[in-house]
């Protein structure tokens, strides 16, 4: 289909002038019936992708949206199309759910939302398989990888969902995804050589800065002279709970109307703190990872962080919630060398073999299929945990999800001590990469360079230094431009970490994404001199 037939239905059926960047090649991708991969920033127009190709498409659409408010937010969007687009959720009553599910089998509406658990439901995955979609949308794409910075288990089971409904060509969206994140969604969906389309990660109106302390009372002090003293609304993020009640009750002692918001809250303390944040009533949320996904607050005016976070991915996510109005904002690390340790503590947990034996025993002794209440009950696993496990022995052919949970033997044969030390490998492996993406987040509160440039090159963007709007540009401390060994995105080769990609230079120093060994940072006169990288590039 032409570029200018795209862009007609995009003018008269849902009013846009013009297509952004990326846009317009992530639909003629996706029309072609080639599997997409779209990781553009809040309000980029992701969600005008999908309802693009829907349009273009003939059958109808299914769209995994991971809450009720993002669903109600898209079927809203969509009244004026005259598409036709409903939600299903546990929110909705059996008639409407009923409903629901008759206008879609019948291709009455076009679009039906729902959350990955729904095509837990038996009934429900029956019902829209007889509908024999044409497209199947994955809403927040990163909930399905393990690094992303909202992993969710049910995503999991989407890729069998998919296979289920006949592989209709598959839209994955999501803002923020570096390259082992994106090769995990590709993965774990099954795309099929998709159409990867990754647009406009930065947010020039952002601040960058890190203020680096020894003592943690300094640091806290600090952080609160600094909420005290910005124009709110803001938002300052904590490593765990315990954290963003201690610094939320500290600003409400400065006189400033502060809030906590974590997962251990009840639901409905963490609906009126968010409910108030957006109103303005609450100027400040101190919250853990928890607070985030579907919160699109145009004047957030600074995001701080008190601790430092897991990973790049997150952090980006993070900081992404300021300044969507375009207007100046801030976005500032309060850093302690110490804190890294705790990241790197969380970052080792990983699955042992222990529970991997007794996860693979439980499914190859069942007599087909087992439950996945069952496989808990009988293991004693937390749900992330169980997903975890299982994920590792899903990677070695050992185990499969079905998209109810329920779980069958693998098709490999090999013995199960065998499959287990596999996944054992694999789970050290992805450790590995773990640790190597804290490092990562440790090397930005560190850099002497422009920060913008090290963030937009994690993610395989390229920038030319300085940005004029973070603290070391506007120190001067930005380094001069040098003759590099390989450019940036560059395939490469070390005899014993394997291939990996070029991600960035700074001063004396570059560092490389291995696909086994994760980010590895090396001395450039090394590197030149001994020849420890092979070109791969063309």
């Amino acid at each position: 289909m032409a570029a200018r037939d795209i862009e007609k239905v995009a003018r008269e059926r849902l009013g846009f002038a013009s297509l952004r960047p990326g846009q317009l090649q992530a639909v003629e991708a996706a029309v072609s019936g080639r599997d997409v991969l779209a990781v553009m920033p809040t309000g980029s127009g992701k969600s005008a992708i999908y309802q693009l190709a829907a349009l273009l498409v003939p059958g109808t659409t299914v769209v995994v949206s991971p809450l009720v408010s993002l669903q109600r937010d898209q079927v809203e969007s969509l009244e004026e199309s005259d598409a036709g687009a409903a939600a299903l959720n546990s929110s909705l009553r059996v008639s409407q759910r009923r409903e629901a599910l008759d206008d879609f089998e019948e291709q009455e509406i076009e679009f039906l939302f729902l959350a990955p658990e729904q095509l837990a439901n038996e009934e429900v995955l029956a019902r829209v398989q007889r509908a024999r979609p044409s497209l199947f949308v994955v809403d927040e794409a990163h909930c399905v990888s393990e690094w992303g910075h909202d992993f969710r288990p049910e995503y999991l089971r989407l890729g069998t969902a998919i296979d289920l409904l006949g592989r209709p060509t598959t839209i994955a969206l999501t803002a923020t995804a570096a390259p082992p994140v994106r090769r995990e969604i590709v993965d774990r969906l099954g795309l099929r050589d998709p159409e990867v389309v990754v647009r406009g990660f930065d947010r020039p109106n952002l601040r960058l800065s890190a203020t680096h302390f020894h003592d943690e009372k300094a640091k806290d002090e600090a952080l609160l002279d600094a909420v005290a003293a910005a124009p709110k609304p803001g938002l300052v993020y904590a490593a765990t709970r315990k954290r963003s009640e201690t610094l939320a009750e500290a600003l409400r002692e400065r006189g400033i109307e502060a809030h906590p918001y974590h997962a251990g809250l009840a639901a409905t303390e963490r609906e009126q703190v968010q409910t108030g944040f957006m109103e303005d009533e609450v100027e400040v949320v101190v919250a853990t990872t928890a607070f985030g996904m579907g919160i699109d607050k145009p004047n957030v005016r600074f995001v701080h962080h008190a601790d430092i976070s897991d990973s790049i991915d997150s952090y980006y996510q993070e900081i992404g919630r300021g300044g969507r109005d375009g207007e100046p904002a801030e976005a500032r690390l309060f850093y302690r060398p110490e804190d890294v340790g705790l990241r790197r503590f969380f970052a080792s947990g990983g699955v042992d073999g222990e529970t991997l034996q007794q996860v693979a025993e439980a499914v190859a002794e069942a007599d087909g299929l087992v439950e996945a209440a069952e496989l808990k009950e009988e293991t004693g696993l937390t749900d992330s945990r169980l997903a975890v496990a299982l994920g590792r022995l899903e990677d070695v052919g050992a185990a499969k999800v079905l998209p109810t949970g329920d779980v069958v033997a693998g098709d490999e044969e090999a013995p199960v001590a065998e499959l287990v030390a596999r996944a054992a490998d694999a789970d050290e492996r992805r450790r590995a990469l773990e640790r190597s993406r804290v490092d990562m987040m440790r090397g930005y509160a560190e850099v002497r360079d422009c920060r913008r440039e090290y963030l937009l090159n994690y993610f395989g963007e390229a920038f030319d230094a300085p940005c004029g709007n973070c603290d070391n540009c506007e120190a001067g401390l930005v380094a001069a431009d040098e003759a590099v060994p390989f450019a940036l995105g560059a395939s490469v080769e070390h005899a014993e970490w394997g291939r990996g990609v070029v991600q960035r230079y700074e001063a004396d120093k570059m560092t490389v994404l291995f696909d086994e060994v994760g980010y590895k940072t090396l001395a450039t006169e090394l590197v030149v001199e001994s020849g420890l990288l092979r070109s791969l590039s063309a």
